[in-house]
């Protein structure tokens, strides 16, 4: 300023040398005077500072709910849970997955200990209770679920037995009493198991037909039994499913179609469509002919044709014998599959669940509706209701990912799918069900669209994984209403704006981070388990400041920036 109080450089000019700085030092030459103060806080200036220092692609607009660009930036570095505060070491192996309850005051832990904990979730992290399961054969816990009202407590675990078992558990904890209410049988294992209502839970279980032919029961449980015996459970059938070339259903979930009009965050579809069946139509009922042929004829006929041509050496090419027990298991199971509904008009729930059709790695996500008649366990026990034909239950969606399925989890308002996927070579062929084609190191989160049943946004990539096919495990995710985290076998977890689709920050541990979780009722928390048997708490630059400051007072936005290393 002159003398008189005019300003020496035009505003215009004030403005190309703010460009040229960072965002920290914009903040401070604020300070200096009532015109660069105004300069500093201008529009435009925030928003090139914006995308070039996130690096968002420049025709991706401002997230629909900021306010302006000074604030957009300061949310994406200021309320990032990135700090770490606290880290849990009360358990002695590795931590496998985390649970938060809805109202956010607790958490539970799974892992290779065998115990289940239960923590209190205040200002500083206390254990609350811990359950050993190893009575019970257990060799690990592996999965944990709240239900909606916070009193009960879903844990899922791995049976003691040889290293190929495939057998587990599912238990039901009071949180009220932490009494043990119910067990239930649950295969294979990583089923993990899942709630329908308060009251009822889902679990799996597998049949062997053939040497790579299956068939899985998805059961609904009571938690609550009616009986004495704590092994003898309220059941009812909802699903019987057919799995061919080794495959299997695993990691089973519920997304409330209710919630899909009002989404937390709309994504507009920024990819191409994704490889969605919609299974409600059935060619072979277009043949022509004189009438309708009823299905069971038409496959004990085609069944005929075929095992004829087959014994005949007429069969083109020549079948490997998987090949050949996979097309008879498929000519089988063609007229004696219930259809798919065709409207989800009275769908309440979807299940959701992992599957395949190549290969025992699973490489699809299957999806049913759940009708109002199947929420509860009222009605017939192992599903008489259908007709005699109907042995299968078809599935109304399946998603093709083209790679090994290793991670899923649901937005708050429930509508989008984020799925963890190590992709197959592009062009690749599964030619024997057992030798899946290798899997990428680089891990993609896909996101589907569960109202519209497509792919949306470009699949995020920071994570990686180093696992075989055959030693590939799950690596859990979790979303918030505007961030999306998930862990990594690199040895750290990740977070992403879910609405920018830039990675925000790194969270280091020793060992492969196995499950991620945010408060459902904040945010800023983030809680973060690895096989170095440990937990870890991350909270926000913002609310690290607030815990802490000594008495309540403004900080200027600059000085936390300037002193924050990326």
């Amino acid at each position: 300023m002159d003398e008189g109080g005019t300003p020496l450089l035009p505003d215009s000019l004030v403005y190309q040398i703010f460009l040229s700085l960072g965002p920290a030092d914009v903040l401070a030459a604020g300070l200096v005077c009532r015109q660069w103060q105004a300069v500093s806080r201008d529009e435009f200036l925030w928003r090139e500072q914006f995308y070039r220092y996130y690096q968002v692609a420049r025709d991706v607009p401002r997230h629909p709910a900021a306010t302006s660009w000074y604030e957009e930036f300061r949310r994406l570095y200021d309320r990032v849970p990135c700090v770490e505060v606290q880290t849990l070491k009360e358990h002695t192996d590795q931590v496998l997955h985390l649970s938060f309850s809805h109202s956010g005051y607790q958490f539970a832990s799974c892992s290779k200990d065998c115990t289940v904990k239960i923590w209190n979730n205040d200002l500083t992290i206390s254990l609350l209770h811990s359950a050993d399961m190893r009575p019970y054969n257990w060799s690990y816990t592996q999965f944990s679920q709240f239900n909606q009202d916070d009193s009960l407590l879903l844990a899922s675990g791995v049976f003691l037995g040889p290293h190929n078992s495939s057998s587990g558990e599912i238990a039901v904890i009071s949180l009220d009493s932490f009494a043990l209410l119910s067990r239930v049988r649950n295969k294979p294992y990583d089923v993990f198991g899942c709630w329908l209502t308060e009251t009822s839970l889902i679990s799996g279980n597998l049949h062997r037909i053939g040497d790579i032919t299956s068939c899985s029961v998805l059961w609904l449980n009571n938690a609550f039994q009616d009986v004495e015996s704590e092994n003898v459970n309220v059941v009812k059938r909802l699903f019987k499913i057919q799995n061919l070339n080794a495959s299997t259903i695993r990691t089973v979930m519920v997304a409330d179609c209710s919630r899909f009009d009002s989404p937390d965050l709309l994504l507009d579809a920024g990819a191409p469509p994704g490889r969605v069946f919609d299974l409600g139509s059935d060619s072979e009922d277009e043949a022509g002919g004189p009438g309708p042929v009823p299905a069971p004829a038409r496959t004990k006929e085609g069944l005929r044709r075929f095992l004829d041509g087959f014994l005949d050496g007429r069969a083109q090419p020549q079948l490997s014998e998987h090949a050949l027990e996979t097309k008879v298991a498929e000519l089988l199971a063609q007229g004696r599959t219930k259809p798919p509904e065709h409207s989800m008009a009275d769908a309440r729930k979807l299940l959701i669940f992992t599957t395949g059709c190549l290969t025992y790695s699973p490489h699809q996500i299957g999806i049913k509706q759940i009708l109002p008649h199947q929420m509860t366990t009222a009605g017939p026990v192992l599903g008489e209701g259908r007709g005699s034909d109907a042995f299968f239950d078809a599935l109304d969606h399946v998603i093709d990912v083209h790679g090994h399925i290793i991670g899923m989890g649901l937005s708050p308002d429930n509508r989008y799918l984020y799925v963890n996927s190590r992709a197959w070579p592009s062009g690749s062929v599964v030619a024997d069900p057992m030798q899946p084609p290798p899997i990428a190191e680089e891990i993609d989160l896909l996101v589907f669209d569960l109202k519209t049943m497509r792919e949306v946004k470009r699949a995020l990539r920071a994570h990686r994984a180093y696992t075989p096919n055959d030693e590939c495990f799950f690596i859990f995710l979790d979303v918030s209403r505007d961030f999306v985290a998930s862990g990594a076998e690199d040895r750290h977890g990740y977070i992403w704006d879910r609405h920018y689709n830039i990675c925000l920050a790194k969270l280091r541990h020793q060992d492969v981070v196995n499950s991620v979780v945010f408060s459902p009722q904040e945010q800023e928390l983030l809680l973060t388990a690895s096989d170095d048997a440990t937990i870890k708490a991350w909270r926000s630059p913002r609310t690290v400041r607030i815990h802490h400051a000594p008495r309540p007072r403004p900080h200027p936005f600059f000085s936390w920036f300037a002193s924050q290393r990326r």
